[in-house]
């Protein structure tokens, strides 16, 4: 039986790079994102005019297309539209907010992962799956399942009205607070 025992300190990548070497790029490389991070922030803050304009932009065109994928009834999607548009303002100063605390750190960890040049690997791995044959449901206990669903997605819809209507008056009502 033979004992091996793996040097954890060897960390070397080739003969010519030392461990110091590398902590020392590391923290350099700590430094320099640290500083693309302030340099965001920075940015955002002397540019939050454009930011917000591209809030509003992205604001308008996600919360009609949202509104049309959830609301297939048109007197509906169209009082939807029209509180949409009313709670505008509320939504910016809360995009606002959330922009200026997460986006500077998002941002710099996707151009952190872009200039590392690490290879990833997403391949997923094959797992051995045993399928079991199912058998089908009886005809008149399917019909009961899909009248269920569609009763359920009924009062999904439904619920989903009320929310927003809800909390587009509640937006209005905190915009008129201000």
């Amino acid at each position: 039986m033979t004992i091996i025992r793996q040097n954890a300190l060897n960390t070397t990548v080739g003969p010519s790079v030392s461990p110091p070497e590398i902590l020392a790029e590391k923290y350099l490389e700590a430094e320099r994102m640290h500083d693309v991070q302030l340099l965001l922030q920075n940015l955002i803050n002397s540019e939050e005019a454009t930011v917000k304009l591209i809030l509003d932009c992205l604001y308008d065109v996600g919360s009609v297309n949202l509104i049309n994928q959830k609301l297939r009834l048109k007197p509906l999607n169209r009082v939807m539209k029209l509180i949409a548009r009313m709670s505008k303002p509320v939504f910016r100063t809360l995009a606002l907010n959330w922009f200026k605390k997460n986006c500077p750190q998002l941002i710099t960890n996707w151009l952190h992962t872009q200039v590392t040049f690490e290879k990833t690997q997403n391949r997923p791995q094959k797992v051995a799956v045993e399928v079991a044959e199912l058998q089908p449901y009886p005809i008149p206990h399917t019909e009961n399942i899909s009248q269920e669903i569609k009763n359920l997605r009924q009062q999904v819809r439904w619920l989903a009205g009320i929310s927003i209507i809800a909390i587009a008056v509640l937006g209005v009502t905190a915009a008129r607070l201000n």
